[in-house]
């Protein structure tokens, strides 16, 4: 017996791999974009960005109550970890299931040669000579090697390295596919309580992520094959339907009973039906979905660009041949995966933004589903499939390690601490309750809401996103984190929020109305505020808003660069201050998010040096200069400052 539990649990043992390998590759910290709002909400029961993800919120928290010796992002990038490795586990159960039915189909239909017996190993009937020589075994191998195709996949990699809501959402996805590859190929009567598993888990998915929409065209192909049209397949569909809804409501009921004890994150506050139905629709986002051919064309393009980053080339031809396979050999898969695979890529194409890769997870699942087919391809050309079997799949297993290898670097974010670097030093670069103007979303705002409302690393300074101010949920969560930052001026946020309600209810509005309340507030929050605090505005506005005339300081003030950020002055006189000695830790292999950071803080430097010019401290200003050619040697100087060291 204990000989046999290798084999026995060769996937799980496969899958706990994986887990061990995404350990080696998981941030220790926040990351770029929504970590860090995200890792907040789940360690304060808030409310994050639509569509909410209340599965999400909870199972982080429920997590968190696990008393690790680890800080709070630690943990939750942990829980990515396992959410992926156990959606690699379904996915290779998956590939199990179908290869022992593809192959079983296969044999059925060959005709046996005269004198040739059939044999049956596990699940899998094995036909010498006319047909391909996989056991029960061998194809638990094979799922393995397609596992780990997926699995050290550059986006689905990238999921179990930090807190993201894609984590959970393939975890449940691969499950769904998991259950419905099996209904698939169950040749009796599917019975209810099947279908009302699948329901459930829906119902779990569509909780996380709104993209599970993209599994039910696969899902009601494979109900409608099983079922076929009539009076009793429609019965199970409302069955099916009054287990979902309820479960659905029930886990969305979170929203707006948190909303209602106001906490400090609180993005959408669904406290209301109407309030509610806008965030949970995503109502902000529709804008970006379906917006025009164009960014349809790109967006495509850019898909079947990117493909060679995900996967190993070879990887990909192999998957090529696999298609062919199913085609022959068991088209009701292909039809399935095929379904999957186009729904996927034409919603994800027509949404116009930036990070995308995410939104193609199961058009990748689908490529890596369709490569053990293909493997199956080649041993069906071989002469003995027995004899070069051993050596096919020790190719194959090259060719992953080799995909692992490569892609391994790509997601790699175990000494990823540039985002909390630089986060703790501009919130460093202000005095006590400053209030720091920005819209550095990707790579400081969301990282903020984490250091200062979870470790409460400087909860005093008050970090203002200037794009959220064009939202009315958000005056609800400034006011309630900072129930002074509109005092003098609430009469200008009223205005605002009566002209910004028909926007948001989609009825008419006065545009021009609308975006003079709104240049109004940004100023009065200066003039103000800066009484009795001090403002810093970030680097960003100044360089497009301030420059492009969407934003100005009241009369009488002034911007003097001050380490990583401008502060607001009332006067042109000189002001000290310290040269920045914050330790960023920059990545080895960088990206658009850190190469941004790198910029920003290049800039900050240059633009100290021209103002110690502009006071005739040309000794400072030369450290300045000195600092900047050391540290960001790419950056190009302005010829007045080049001077300096020249």
């Amino acid at each position: 017996m204990k000989t046999d539990f290798p084999k026995n649990n060769i996937i799980g043992i496969s899958s706990f791999a994986v887990f061990i390998f995404y350990l080696t590759t998981m941030a220790p910290s926040v990351v770029q974009i929504d970590s860090g709002e995200l890792a907040a909400v789940q360690a304060t029961l808030g409310i994050s960005h639509p569509t909410g993800y209340p599965l999400f919120t909870l199972l982080g928290y429920l997590f968190l109550l696990l008393p690790l010796p680890v800080s709070v992002i630690t943990q939750l990038n942990l829980l990515s970890a396992v959410f992926v490795s156990i959606s690699v586990y379904f996915f290779m159960k998956s590939i199990h299931v179908s290869i022992n039915n593809t192959i079983k189909k296969n044999h059925d239909k060959a005709e046996t040669p005269k004198g040739v017996k059939r044999k049956r190993t596990g699940s899998v009937d094995i036909v010498r000579k006319k047909s391909i020589f996989i056991d029960e075994f061998n194809s638990k191998i094979i799922a393995v090697i397609s596992g780990f195709a997926l699995a050290f996949s550059r986006t689905f990699g990238l999921q179990s390295t930090s807190v993201e809501v894609y984590s959970l959402h393939i975890f449940l996805i691969s499950v769904i596919i998991y259950i419905l590859i099996r209904l698939l190929n169950e040749s009796r009567t599917v019975e209810l309580k099947q279908w009302l598993m699948a329901s459930i888990l829906l119902a779990l998915s569509f909780a996380n992520h709104m993209t599970t929409l993209l599994i039910i065209p696969g899902l009601a192909y494979v109900f409608f094959t099983k079922e076929k049209f009539g009076e009793k397949s429609f019965t199970k569909i409302f069955q099916m339907l009054s287990v979902f809804v309820p479960l659905l409501v029930l886990i969305y009921s979170y929203l707006p009973l948190r909303a209602s004890l106001s906490p400090r994150l609180n993005w959408g506050n669904p406290v209301n039906f109407e309030n509610f139905v806008r965030h949970f629709t995503g109502k902000q986002y529709q804008v970006w979905i379906f917006s025009s051919f164009d960014s349809a064309k790109k967006q495509l393009a850019y898909f079947f660009n990117s493909l060679p980053n995900e996967f190993f080339m070879p990887i990909l031809f192999i998957t090529f041949l696999g298609c062919i396979f199913l085609i022959k050999q068991n088209r009701q898969l292909f039809i399935f995966l095929l379904i999957c695979f186009l729904t996927t890529v034409f919603y994800s194409i027509n949404y116009d933004i930036n990070d995308i890769d995410s939104y193609f997870l199961l058009a990748y699942l689908v490529i890596a589903f369709c490569f053990p087919f293909g493997l199956l391809f080649i041993l069906r050309l071989l002469p003995d499939k027995k004899k070069y079997y051993n050596l096919v799949i020790i190719i194959f297993f090259i060719i992953t390690a080799t995909h692992s290898a490569i892609n391994y670097k790509k997601v790699d974010q175990s000494g990823l601490l540039i985002f909390e670097d630089y986060t703790k030093a501009i919130l460093n670069s202000t005095e006590l309750n400053s209030i720091i103007f920005s819209y550095q979303w990707d790579y400081f705002i969301s990282a903020s809401y984490y250091f200062q409302f979870v470790e409460n690393y400087r909860a005093d300074a008050a970090v203002v996103d200037k794009e959220l101010l064009r939202r009315s949920w958000y005056y609800h969560q400034l006011n309630r984190n900072y129930p002074d930052i509109f005092y003098g001026f609430e009469n200008d946020v009223t205005e605002f929020l009566k002209a910004l309600a028909p926007f948001e209810q989609s009825e008419k509005y006065d545009p021009n109305k609308l975006e003079f309340y709104f240049r109004k507030i940004m100023t009065n929050l200066v003039a103000f505020n800066s009484v009795n605090k001090n403002f810093y505005i970030a680097p960003e506005i100044f360089e497009n808003e301030m420059r492009r005339g969407e934003f100005s300081l009241p009369d009488g003030y002034y911007l003097a660069p001050y380490q990583l950020l401008f502060k607001v002055v009332n006067n042109n006189d000189y002001l000290e201050a310290p040269v920045p000695d914050a330790k960023i830790r920059f990545p080895e292999y960088g990206n658009k998010y850190t190469d941004s950071i790198r910029r920003l803080i290049a800039s900050m430097y240059a633009y100290r040096a021209a103002y110690e010019m502009q006071h005739n401290k040309f000794n400072q200003a030369r450290i300045y200069v000195e600092k900047l050619t050391l540290e960001f040697p790419e950056f190009s100087l302005p010829v007045s400052l080049k001077r300096l060291i020249e």
